[in-house]
C-alpha cells in the first residue's frame, strides 16, 4: 500500500530508544522482540497458514526443489564454494511479510491440521514455530499443497485484524497512543545499539504493515498506557499478546483471529 507506506513518517515519527526502556526491564533482551509477561493475561495469535484447494502433494518441497536442479530449471545456491542445496532441506518455510496467496489456496487452521495429522498445534513446553506439525512434513519438508506460516510476522489479513480489535478494547479506540518497535534482525541493521521506535495512533497501525524499511510486522506494538503489548518474535509463527482479560477473550473467541493459550508460554 504505497500511498499509505508514504504517510508513515508523519504519523509515525520515530521516537528515542528510551521507550523501551520498561520493556528491557520487563522482559529482558529484545533483539528478537521484546517478550513479555501476562499483563496480567496472554494469548497467542497464530500465523496463517494456507492449503490448496486440491489438497496437500504427495511431493514435499525439498523432493520438488532437488526434480528441479536435476532437469535444469533450478540453478543450485553454491556460496563460498558450498552448495547449499546438497547440506539443506528445502522446507517450504518462509520469513516474514505473508497474506492470502490468491484463488486456489484456503486458510488451513492449526486447529484443523491437529486433528489431521495428530500432533498437537502447539507441543508442550514449545512455543509456536518450526517444530510444530513434525507429522505433516516429509523430512522435514511440507507437502506442495501446503504453505507454512512464516517467521517473524504476522501475515496481512491477521494483523489488520487484530489491529481491529485492540481498537476496541483500547482506552481510546482508534485514537489510542501507541508505540511500535522493529527489532534490528526486521531491518537488517548492524547496529544492535540503535533501536527503531515509533509513535503514532492506533487507528493509523495498518500502515505499519507496510514499512519500507522492513519486510516484517512490528516486533512490539503496546499502548502508551501500557494496557496491552503484543509481540511478534523474531523466530516465531505467533504474535504474544498480554493485557487485560476481556482483550484476550476477544482474541481467543474471534471468528477471524486463531488464536491459543500456552499455560507454559504465560
Amino acid at each position: 500500500m504505497p500511498e499509505e507506506s508514504n504517510l508513515l513518517p508523519s504519523l509515525w515519527p520515530i521516537v528515542p530508544s528510551g521507550a523501551t526502556d520498561w520493556l528491557l526491564e520487563l522482559c529482558g533482551d529484545g533483539i528478537t522482540g521484546f517478550m513479555p509477561p501476562a499483563m496480567p493475561d496472554a494469548a497467542w495469535v497464530l500465523n496463517a497458514m494456507y492449503e490448496h484447494e486440491q489438497g496437500p502433494a504427495d511431493v514435499s518441497y525439498h523432493e520438488y526443489h532437488q526434480q528441479r536442479l536435476a532437469d535444469g530449471s533450478a540453478l543450485p545456491h553454491i556460496v563460498a564454494g558450498i552448495d547449499l542445496d546438497a547440506v539443506s532441506v528445502a522446507t517450504g518455510g518462509g520469513l516474514g511479510r505473508a497474506r492470502h496467496p490468491g484463488p486456489g489456496w484456503r486458510r488451513l487452521r492449526w486447529a484443523e491440521l491437529a486433528r489431521r495429522t495428530g500432533d498437537p498445534a502447539v507441543p508442550e513446553s514449545l512455543m509456536p514455530s518450526y517444530r510444530c506439525f513434525p507429522s505433516a512434513k516429509k523430512e522435514g519438508s511440507w507437502p506442495l499443497g501446503l504453505i507454512p506460516p512464516t517467521e517473524g510476522s504476522l501475515d496481512r489479513e491477521t494483523w489488520n485484524r487484530l489491529i481491529s480489535l485492540l481498537s476496541r478494547h483500547s482506552p481510546a479506540g482508534p485514537d489510542t497512543r501507541c508505540l511500535a518497535y522493529y527489532n534490528p534482525l526486521t531491518l537488517g541493521a548492524t547496529d544492535f545499539d540503535t533501536l527503531h521506535v515509533r509513535a503514532g495512533r492506533l487507528g493509523d497501525a495498518e500502515m505499519l504493515y507496510d514499512h519500507a524499511e522492513a519486510d516484517f510486522s512490528p516486533s512490539n506494538l503496546w499502548a502508551e498506557d501500557r494496557s496491552w503489548v503484543l509481540c511478534t518474535d523474531y523466530d516465531l509463527w505467533a504474535t504474544k499478546v498480554a493485557g487485560p482479560p476481556a482483550l484476550i477473550d476477544a482474541l481467543l473467541n474471534d471468528s477471524e483471529i486463531e488464536a491459543v493459550r500456552l499455560p507454559w508460554a504465560h
